[in-house]
């Protein structure tokens, strides 16, 4: 056989490169690397093809994004969601990616909300190479590890600029979003405009905003 047509396996192909297997497949799949199938089914890779990759050549294999997500919880804090967004693209900028700007106003408590849900759509997809957040907590509340695990899955690399909590922003928006589940629960208990309801909450927020 001669050495051009001599192929090697993808864990072996991912020796040689210097990358991961999941890597390897992903460009397989987006046709950025040749194969062939072998009788058993198994993607084989031409040696040549491999040899011949240059570290200016992994740029443009890599050539997934950057994206930026800002989130504040309410509409009266559009001027924060602002500044936010020119926070992490002058710092995306700054380090040469080449970025997108995903954003959602609405509470870390809600998971339906259209930018995250088409941020996940995006990992899930391979599309996204890094995630930016200026804060853990810009995510989502409560869950963010479970993203973040997703995030290490897809081989999406998650950079938080400030692993700090500014706790003013953090007390009052946890004030917003207790209100906001308290709420939920409250109006499947006794119903949305029930005097138990209305009561349950003011106490509720009352109580919460004492303790902050």
């Amino acid at each position: 056989m001669e050495d051009s047509q001599m192929t090697i396996s993808i864990g072996d192909t991912a020796k040689e490169l210097g990358v991961s297997v999941k890597t390897v497949r992903r460009w397989a799949d987006s046709g950025k690397l040749r194969f062939e199938r072998s009788p058993s089914g198994h993607r084989r890779f031409y040696l040549a093809d491999i040899k011949r990759i240059t570290p200016r050549d992994f740029n443009q294999l890599e050539d997934r994004v950057t994206i930026n997500y800002a989130r504040v919880s309410s509409s009266d804090q559009k001027e924060e969601l602002t500044r936010q967004i020119q926070v992490l693209e002058a710092f995306s900028g700054a380090n040469g990616w080449q970025f997108e700007t995903i954003y959602d106003l609405g509470s870390g408590l809600n998971y339906n909300k259209k930018g995250l849900q088409k941020l996940l759509k995006r990992i899930l997809q391979g599309d996204v190479g890094r995630l930016v957040l200026t804060h853990k907590d810009r995510l989502l509340r409560f869950v963010s590890e479970l993203v973040f695990a997703m995030c290490e899955e897809y081989e999406t690399e998650v950079v938080i600029m400030n692993k700090s909590t500014e706790e003013t922003t953090f007390e009052q928006e946890l004030v917003t979003d207790m209100i906001e589940l308290i709420t939920v629960f409250s109006a499947r208990l006794y119903g949305s405009r029930s005097r138990k309801n209305k009561k349950l909450l003011d106490n509720v927020a009352k109580a919460v905003q004492e303790s902050t």
